[in-house]
């Protein structure tokens, strides 16, 4: 079971807004609720989403980043970078993998959850083509590019130091290998997930079918029934 154990400061690292709120706010809000101070790192500003024609690309993502840093307070984040590449077309990239070297380097975590970069054929949603150049970009990045002084050397010219990670936990990954018991804390992941208003027709929908998972992940790792927790694939000793 995962907890906030020698978590100083933990990075959440995710292509879109609304990301981390499905895939990890229940974490997130536990661990706040520990002290782990936590800064989430969004490669796009979602300025692809919703289905309203009538809205335009920069009213969408300037709608996007107020949304996220809404639902952020409600699970204890208050620190939110916005990287700006373009929703829909992110790649894992020197520009990207740069971008989120430089996010460590100045935020130094112990901990970065980012998205998977490997396709999840049982649950389609999670695999986003963002999600998995986010994922993979976000690997590299922990390893090798941060702690690397020889890769990107204009880093070392804004005085960014490297910095080594001690764990990745990968979200949304087909094989999870621990989780964290998110009870205590479910009213605050949906209030976070509620305030990406833009993106839900169907809230109630919405907030089922994440339940269900969330019991699901629970009782496939042994919690009692009526728990609910969220899933993770760890890449520890890094």
């Amino acid at each position: 079971m995962l907890g906030a154990t020698d978590i100083e400061r933990l990075l959440v690292v995710t292509a879109h807004p609304d990301d981390v709120d499905f895939g990890s706010a229940g974490t997130v809000a536990t661990l706040t609720a520990q002290g782990v101070q936590i800064t989430y790192c969004l490669v796009t500003d979602g300025d692809a989403g919703g289905s309203d024609r009538t809205v335009s690309r920069a009213e969408m993502a300037s709608l996007r980043r107020a949304e996220q840093t809404a639902a952020a307070a409600h699970v204890g984040v208050r620190d939110l970078i916005f990287l700006g590449h373009p929703d829909g077309r992110v790649v894992a990239d020197l520009s990207l993998r740069r971008d989120i070297s430089r996010v460590i380097r100045q935020v130094r975590p112990t901990v970065v959850i980012g998205q998977s970069p490997e396709r999840n054929l049982d649950r389609i949603f999670a695999s986003h083509p963002d999600h998995l150049a986010a994922g993979e970009a976000t690997m590299c990045a922990v390893y090798p590019d941060a702690r690397n002084p020889f890769a990107f050397p204009e880093l070392l010219e804004e005085g960014l130091e490297p910095w080594a990670v001690k764990e990745l936990w990968i979200s949304g990954h087909a094989t999870m290998s621990d989780v964290v018991d998110v009870t205590e804390h479910v009213e605050a992941k949906f209030a976070a997930l509620l305030c990406h208003a833009s993106q839900h027709p169907d809230p109630e929908g919405m907030q089922a079918r994440v339940k269900g998972w969330m019991a699901a992940t629970a009782q496939a790792h042994g919690l009692p029934e009526g728990r609910f927790a969220e899933g993770f694939r760890v890449v520890a000793n890094l």
